[in-house]
């Protein structure tokens, strides 16, 4: 009757849990053996799946293995996809500050790509809907930085959009977390596609510049 009881406090557990460690089951009972296998049985009947090591759901989404790797946040493409910058088909990115195999990962044959970022920049993140739960995803600003700090490519158009729509105070706020050099290099790529996209608009912005580049540009315009 005991084993009974265990496996129907676990299937709702499961289903009151998007994942489930294998920690947490140990809970039910003080008889690990018995924990290991009651989730091959579950395993083998499909009742449930592996994320990763110690980690187990009874959905199907890769972006769950966010929350194996705690603290961690979706960031880099995925977090421009759920903001709507990103247009391409983009998989789960995973920025963890555990130190855990960086990399491509297999999840439910889905490619997952883990990196490891350092704990002093763990910040900036939001919980958004997707599907039936809610992630922790970078916000734009965040995700931004993380662009540069990872030196991802980001194309012009996707540079355009979100400059449009940065929150150039908060920006600035959470810059001062890095080094003062990290720091110009990021505000100057937001002013540099300012002038490529302005064109003669040029002068709003013209103080950014060092004075030899803002000579120059005059001279350019005549």
């Amino acid at each position: 009757m005991g084993k009974i009881k265990y496996i129907k406090q676990i299937r709702e557990f499961f289903n009151e849990n998007p994942v489930v460690s294998i920690n947490s089951l140990k809970k039910f009972t003080k008889k690990n053996d018995y924990v290991y296998l009651l989730i091959n049985n579950l395993i083998k009947k499909q009742e449930i799946k592996k994320i990763t090591k110690g980690f187990y759901t009874i959905y199907e989404d890769p972006s769950l293995i966010v929350f194996c790797f705690k603290p961690s946040y979706l960031g880099l493409q995925d977090a421009l996809s759920i903001h709507n910058l990103w247009d391409q088909e983009t998989n789960p990115v995973v920025l963890t500050v555990r130190r855990i195999r960086q990399g491509v990962r297999k999840v439910f044959e889905n490619n997952v790509f883990i990196r490891r970022i350092d704990k002093r920049y763990f910040f900036g993140i939001e919980y958004l809907r997707q599907g039936d739960f809610y992630y922790p995803y970078s916000d734009i600003e965040k995700t931004f930085i993380d662009f540069m700090y990872f030196k991802e490519n980001l194309d012009k158009e996707t540079l355009i959009e979100i400059r449009k729509i940065i929150d150039k105070r908060k920006l600035k706020r959470y810059l001062k977390k890095y080094p003062k050099k990290f720091r110009n290099k990021v505000l100057e790529r937001l002013e540099l596609e300012k002038v490529k996209k302005n064109g003669l608009g040029i002068f709003k912005g013209i103080g950014e510049f060092r004075e030899k580049e803002r000579k120059e540009m005059m001279r350019r315009l005549g």
